[in-house]
């Protein structure tokens, strides 16, 4: 391989770590350094005098504008490391990232889909999945050499002098031992259990920074394999990972940083039941850096986005870092930047290419977006600010909230996102409330009251009672409704799960008392028949006569499990989903399913769109809830804006 075919390396940051990257680049066989940055252009050249890298650069920006630097090794403190990772991505440049990758797994979801988005490569730099070391380890796994895998044990840790201003100790930097080397051993565990961890209970010793200066945690994988890690920086430790198996044991007494210096011999001990142990050793000539470097610089050269496993994968990495968050969560800690009062600001702008769709509601000042956000899954802030900015910089501007969600959290979570973006013109703000048991006049008001307050807003743009409450007459609902708006707390009202019997009586009862009555109604409506509620006193509009009112009144529909929650996607291939089986298994649904796979296939989308299409495209106004947890969850769901349908293929889906 010749100097101009290797991949052409920029080293985003100058620290310790990035000399290690500096000194192994050479003797790989696929990189070359041509460019480092640091925040002072006097460090960045010294730095590149000391190592013989022909550029350097006094700002980040400028590395990445180098048309010579092909990929970006990032290493600066953890949390930059998403904002230089997507920044990267944006210019093109492949991406290497130390670990952690980001802060949390809200950031690492905003990393891959950068990296998706702009087709680069993307990998964290957990070195010791590129060494053999660890392929022989598996090798030895999938042989079951021990048997059946029944315990891990998994350690990194370490000791430093204190130093409150330090990254380690650094709340704000995100230090501690858990984001620092505690992800070697969860990323370990995980490898060997082949598995998302079902359980993690964590414990820990905050120190005076308020960040872990150790901690451990017990993981309990599928097949009820456990895993115990732990991580330290105040602490030695004995940094092995030992595997029990029902047939025996393994041992790694080097398992993270084998052959720091070069040449060195990596080593696996196998301790098998009743015998003597036995010793493999694993020869190189290169450090675990030069390893890491050539896993990137191959799929690089092949035109791949991801390194092959067992090096980190953009699931694997997403994986880790949830697990790293339940872990964190397990001990209270959260980061300064995680926290409202430390929360970073951001400025969002539409994008330009978006496909989303808007239809008018009467009352709603905003044309409001065909797909509307839920606000079940907004369990922190972190990923509260990613999943919503990622929807309204593609043009969704509905929300939809509700008092009874997470006891309120989710309302107090989207109101500090709102107010951080200062975007309280730009969106619409679906609340709910009245709820069962508390469907009555009095509470309505009440709950009202406090989801303004939890929301830090004066008005919701569309008002909806969570549900109905037939002992009370509908005149009774209608007048509250009204009261409040006229007090300019809601624009609009409307009512999920009501029958539609009911809300033509709140209408016919608000046009005699010449009131405003309901604009919209939220039930269930999909492709597949809702067979079993999802929740007590649910209510589906999905039926003919339903249909045929929708369309006679032109009532605006919101649509809540608008893609059957998942029945549309893999989800159901399988029976493990306790909920989805009782839901929406059927012989008519399965049927209707097996049509949405064939006309998608025609189409060249997935199942899923077709799904969310047929709601779109109905003779009346619909508007599709999703409750997205992931970013990938809700990109899936984007193409169906565009896929169009006529009434005989809305027919021929439904069985008719």
């Amino acid at each position: 391989m010749t100097t101009s075919q290797k991949v052409g390396w920029g080293i985003l940051s100058t620290g310790a770590i990035s000399r290690a990257f500096a000194e192994a680049a050479p003797k790989s066989v696929t990189g070359r350094l041509v460019a480092v940055a640091s925040r002072d252009s006097a460090t960045a050249q010294k730095f590149a005098g000391e190592y013989k890298i022909p550029n350097s650069y006094g700002r980040y920006e400028d590395l990445l504008t180098d048309p010579a630097v092909q990929a970006v090794y990032i290493s600066t403190p953890h949390p930059l490391h998403a904002e230089w990772a997507i920044k990267a991505a944006q210019a093109g440049k492949h991406i290497l990232c130390e670990k952690p990758v980001a802060l949390n797994h809200p950031d690492a979801m905003r990393i891959v889909a950068a990296a998706q988005e702009h087709g680069v490569f993307l990998m964290e730099a957990f070195m010791y999945r590129c060494h053999p070391q660890t392929a022989k380890l598996l090798e030895l796994l999938r042989d079951k050499i021990i048997g059946d895998v029944r315990l891990i044990q998994a350690t990194f840790s370490f000791q430093c002098g204190f130093n409150a201003n330090s990254r380690l100790f650094s709340n704000a930097l995100g230090g501690g031992g858990i984001l620092d080397v505690g992800g070697y051993p969860v990323s370990m565990a995980r490898l060997l259990a082949g598995a998302e961890p079902l359980d993690v209970k964590g414990v820990a010793h905050l120190g005076t920074t308020g960040i872990d200066e150790w901690a451990t945690a017990v993981l309990r994988f599928p097949g009820d394999i456990l895993a115990q890690v732990s991580t330290g920086i105040v602490l030695n430790q004995e940094n092995v990972v030992r595997i029990f198996g029902s047939a025996g044991k393994i041992t790694l007494p080097n398992p993270w940083v084998a052959n720091r210096k070069a040449p060195d011999t990596g080593k696996i001990i196998v301790h098998l039941n009743g015998k003597e142990p036995t010793e493999i050793s694993i020869p190189t000539n290169v450090t675990s850096y030069s390893h890491e470097i050539d896993v990137v610089g191959r799929a690089i050269q092949a035109g791949q986005t991801q390194a092959p496993a067992p090096a980190m994968t953009w699931n694997d990495t997403l994986g880790n870092m949830q697990t790293l968050d339940r872990w964190r969560e397990s001990i209270g800690l959260l980061y300064d930047a995680e926290k409202p009062a430390g929360f970073p600001q951001r400025t969002l702008r539409l994008r330009p290419q978006h496909t989303m769709q808007y239809a008018r509601v009467p009352g709603v000042t905003l044309p409001v977006s065909r797909i509307v956000l839920g606000g079940m899954e907004m369990p922190s802030l972190p990923r509260t600010a990613v999943i919503c900015d990622d929807f309204f910089e593609r043009g969704g501007n509905c929300f939809d909230t509700a008092h009874i969600y997470g006891g309120g959290v989710p309302e107090k979570y989207f109101g500090h996102w709102v107010r951080n973006r200062n975007l309280r013109d730009q969106i619409v703000i679906i609340g709910k409330g009245a709820h069962t048991p508390f469907c009555d006049p009095v509470n309505l008001t009440t709950q009202l009251l406090e989801s303004l307050e939890r929301m830090q807003t004066d008005y919701v743009d569309l008002y909806i009672m969570h549900r109905d409450n037939p002992a009370i007459p509908v005149g009774e609902f209608v007048d509250v409704l009204n009261q409040h708006l006229r007090a300019g707390r809601c624009r609009a009202f409307g009512g999920s799960n009501w029958s539609l019997d009911r809300v033509q009586a709140a209408n016919d009862y608000a046009r005699q008392h010449g009131l405003t009555g309901f604009t919209a109604v939220s039930n269930n409506f999909s492709l597949a028949r809702m067979v079993d509620p999802v929740w007590s006193g649910c209510i589906s509009s999905a039926d003919l006569d339903s249909r045929a009112w929708f369309t006679k009144t032109q009532t605006a529909l919101f649509a809540w499990s608008s893609q059957a929650r998942g029945f549309f996607t893999e989800r159901a291939d399988r029976s493990d989903d306790k909920e989805l089986v009782r839901c929406w298994f059927a012989d008519d649904n399965f049927a209707r399913r097996q049509r949405a796979y064939e006309l998608a296939n025609k189409r060249g989308v997935h199942p899923n769109s077709i799904a969310l299409a047929y709601v779109l495209r109905q003779p009346f106004p619909t508007f599709a809830l999703i409750g997205p947890r992931t970013l990938t969850e809700f990109h899936s769901s984007l193409p169906g804006l565009t896929v169009e349908l006529s009434p005989e293929e809305l027919r021929w889906l439904n069985l008719e």
